[in-house]
């Protein structure tokens, strides 16, 4: 009922978010909110949230799984014709300044945050996801190794 209901109305067009920390943290306190709301506990029955992640059996958290999404979008904008609007899009510079201070995080940012969480370059994501079957292998591993405990 929560992959159903929840997560398909939550996640939709996730892959193209650019999320700060702050951000993030938002979306599991909403996730275990709604997680405690199915159980049918409060915070005030001081349940850890690891409890209700292995009660309701949920082995990744809406992170992992936005940044799992994330990935096998950039792998399929990677194998994508040279034509096509989206690789234009992905590989095209503006022209012009940026503003002074801190710039806001693009997208192709959080890839790179993302392939240095699974200890590679974004040349070498880009060369395996040409193989579909490999790419979404060693997305799924690292799935696996950060979700393996979801976060509290």
């Amino acid at each position: 009922m929560y992959e159903t209901l929840v997560l398909s109305a939550l996640l939709y067009n996730s892959e193209t978010w650019t999320l700060k920390e702050t951000q993030k943290q938002r979306l599991r306190v909403f996730e275990m909110a709604c997680l405690r709301r199915i159980e049918g506990v409060t915070r005030k029955d001081r349940i850890r949230n690891r409890e209700i992640y292995s009660r309701l059996d949920i082995r990744y958290d809406i992170v992992s799984r936005i940044q799992n999404r994330r990935l096998r979008y950039f792998g399929h904008l990677s194998r994508m014709e040279n034509g096509r609007y989206p690789k234009i899009a992905l590989n095209g510079h503006v022209q012009g300044k940026r503003r002074r201070g801190r710039q806001k995080k693009r997208w192709m940012d959080m890839i790179k945050e993302d392939c240095c969480d699974m200890g590679i370059s974004i040349q070498e994501a880009v060369h395996q996801s040409w193989d579909r079957e490999r790419w979404r292998n060693s997305i799924n591993e690292r799935l696996l190794r950060a979700g393996a405990s979801p976060r509290p």
